[in-house]
């Protein structure tokens, strides 16, 4: 068996803070870095996999190390009532963020099933735990639905698969707006589109692929993430989870190349799948 080379990455990449726009009348969605997306809604703000420590590991002091700080400063971030929780690996749930989430804000945390006891210890006072398919009104305006991942999850060598992942579909001021969270491809997209309804944007991860016969039934490469996009045959789609930890051994801009030549193979225009700079936002009147 091959192994594949592991491509260095730059120890640090300057990263000016931005602050979020405010939000109109319509959806305004900033990119902070990795998974971590502000999601401004008439309805109520959310916040997605939210990490704002350096290291992706255990006590934060173990792990990757992050190469771009969060674009958007922790004290910047405007009122949080929604926390949405994929998975419980370190680079997308981190206990000190959720911590200072649950105590700054008081929001409702949104998770697969098996990760209440996390929460309870982050200090989250309301939770909602959900199954693939299951639904909840995270807000009076704001309905959120658990989806199908292929993924596994751990955060120590005895926990393996204890509690689930997922990605969701959240429904807000007449928008759908899908967050895939960590999948690998998987047969799952077209199902997510046929029970919830074509997204109007979808977030869907195009890093920490390589090598393939390691992490193809872990994460999707930037070809598969546009398979993803045209199953789910969304109106619009934004990469997510590159750029941020160095996870496996592609380059830092491996993945943007590369669903630049997806997207090209496949005659799909930069403005339907593209990517956002870090702190760059999206609005959708």
């Amino acid at each position: 068996m091959l192994l594949s080379r592991r491509t260095r990455w730059p120890t640090h990449v300057e990263q000016p803070l931005v602050r979020p726009p405010a939000a109109a009348s319509g959806v305004v969605l900033t990119f902070i870095g990795h998974s971590t997306f502000l999601i401004q809604t008439p309805g109520g703000n959310l916040i997605t996999d939210p990490v704002y420590v350096d290291r992706a590991g255990p006590w934060s002091l173990f792990g990757p190390r992050r190469v771009r700080r969060p674009a958007v400063a922790f004290d910047d971030l405007p009122q949080i009532d929604v926390v949405l929780l994929s998975h419980n690996h370190y680079d997308h749930c981190d206990l000190r963020t959720l911590r200072t989430l649950a105590r700054r804000f008081d929001p409702v945390a949104i998770a697969p099933l098996g990760n209440a006891r996390l929460l309870r210890k982050a200090r989250f006072k309301r939770i909602a735990e959900l199954d693939w398919w299951q639904a909840t009104a995270a807000t009076s305006s704001i309905a959120v639905t658990a989806t199908p991942a292929h993924h596994f999850s751990a955060r120590t060598p005895f926990d393996r698969n204890r509690a689930l992942w997922s990605g969701f579909m959240i429904a807000v001021a007449g928008r759908r707006i899908y967050f895939a969270g960590d999948t690998a491809y998987a047969p799952i997209f077209r199902d997510i589109r046929e029970r919830l309804g074509t997204p109007d944007v979808s977030l869907i991860p195009i890093g920490a692929y390589a090598p393939r016969w390691f992490m193809r039934s872990v994460h999707m490469n930037p070809e598969e993430a546009v398979q993803a996009h045209v199953e789910l045959e969304s109106r619009e789609s934004i990469a997510m989870h590159f750029g941020t930890f160095q996870l496996t051994t592609e380059g830092i801009d491996e993945p943007l190349r590369a669903l630049e030549r997806a997207r090209q193979d496949r005659q799909i225009a930069e403005a339907s799948f593209r990517a956002l700079q870090f702190g760059e936002s999206a609005r959708w009147p």
